[in-house]
């Protein structure tokens, strides 16, 4: 065991020597802990920095046998999406990485239309206990209740995906609901010079979609902003099916012929694109979210023009990096980490990584 801190200690040593403190006060710099001056604290970090010191955190953590346990709970891949599969590979790549260091993580999935799964799965993590929790916030209210009784029980929350108005995160990975819709309708914008524009919402539970709301106002404000006189024609479809969805769009076509493009706000663009060709409707721009296999399909077709991604294997990934980060190297985690607005076509989706 000597050995393998020697190189470790040895580092220590010298930017103690240097700067002519012990080594139990630079192992309160390097840990961000209080008891040093101000003044002794910037000589050390600019030694570290000089000497391009890194800890050795792996030495530290099998050393201090101290096990942490964090917690997922996202939405589980189903039927009407495979959306949930890509931030779940995110969270498993960093399992990985950080099972050496003595950290699990438990996974709970609930299903996206079910306010009571999501419900008695924060009861039941709140019950058992977490160092850390990651949460996908389907549900505002319910979500709202869980990381307000995470904030009592001082256990530090990261958000995914989409975020919560007025909560203390440590952090929010994800997209920038507004601004993704704004570049969307910008899109629109270059194809489209008169007629309409129209919103597809698809969602059985569309009041508590606020992240799909959002995106909807950023595309009315672009329009808004620069003084575009396009008129947005909105299309709230409450069932996933494709019979249902077929029906609300063909209501919607047969009252609002002259539609020039179609906004949809999230990753169920490909059932529009569905619509679209078995009406033999070839002439309207689609745009929509995610990178996921049905939406890739019609996009090689050419029935999907522009498909926004925002990399949620990522969002998973750095989630539970942040948690790492924050419990065990003591940084100071982002509040906001806001992921890239992709833009992915027919001529570039091959060489895209998700």
């Amino acid at each position: 065991m000597g050995k393998t801190h020697q190189p470790e200690r040895a580092g220590v040593k010298e930017i103690a020597r240097r700067a002519n403190v012990s080594i139990g006060t630079v192992d309160r710099v390097i840990h961000n802990r209080t008891g040093v001056s101000e003044k002794t604290r910037i000589l050390i970090q600019s030694i570290i920095k000089e000497l391009d010191y890194q800890p050795n955190i792996m030495a530290q953590r099998l050393a201090s046998k101290k096990n942490l346990r964090f917690t997922i709970l996202i939405p589980g891949v189903s039927a009407e999406t495979e959306f949930w599969k890509a931030p779940l590979i995110g969270i498993e790549k960093a399992e990985q990485e950080l099972k050496p260091y003595g950290i699990h993580i438990e996974k709970y999935f609930f299903d996206q239309n079910d306010r009571k799964s999501f419900v008695g799965l924060t009861k039941k993590i709140l019950k058992d206990g977490s160092d850390g929790v990651l949460l996908a916030p389907s549900f505002i209210g319910e979500s709202a209740e869980f990381v307000t009784a995470c904030q009592v029980a001082k256990i530090p929350y990261v958000l995914i995906n989409s975020d919560l108005p007025e909560v203390d995160s440590l952090s929010y990975i994800g997209p920038d609901l507004f601004n993704s819709g704004y570049l969307s309708a910008h899109l629109a914008g270059y194809a489209i010079k008169e007629g309409k524009v129209l919103v597809v919402n698809i969602s059985k539970d569309l009041d508590n979609d606020h992240h799909l709301l959002r995106k909807e106002t950023g595309f009315n404000t672009y329009f808004k902003d620069k003084g575009i006189s396009i008129k947005v024609v909105r299309a709230d479809i409450r069932q996933t099916d494709d019979v249902f969805i077929t029906q609300q769009l063909s209501a919607v076509f047969a009252a609002h012929p002259d539609i020039q493009g179609i906004f949809v706000t999230n990753s169920r663009v490909s059932a529009v694109a569905r619509y679209l060709q078995q009406a033999e409707i070839t002439d309207k721009l689609l745009i929509g979210f995610d990178f996921l296999k049905d939406n890739i399909e019609q996009l090689k077709k050419g029935t999907i023009d522009f498909l926004i991604c925002q990399k949620p294997q990522e969002q998973g990934y750095k989630g539970i990096m942040a948690l790492y980060q924050h419990l065990i190297l003591n940084e100071v985690i982002e509040k906001v980490h806001f992921m890239p607005i992709d833009i992915i076509t027919r001529e570039n989706y091959a060489v895209y990584g998700n």
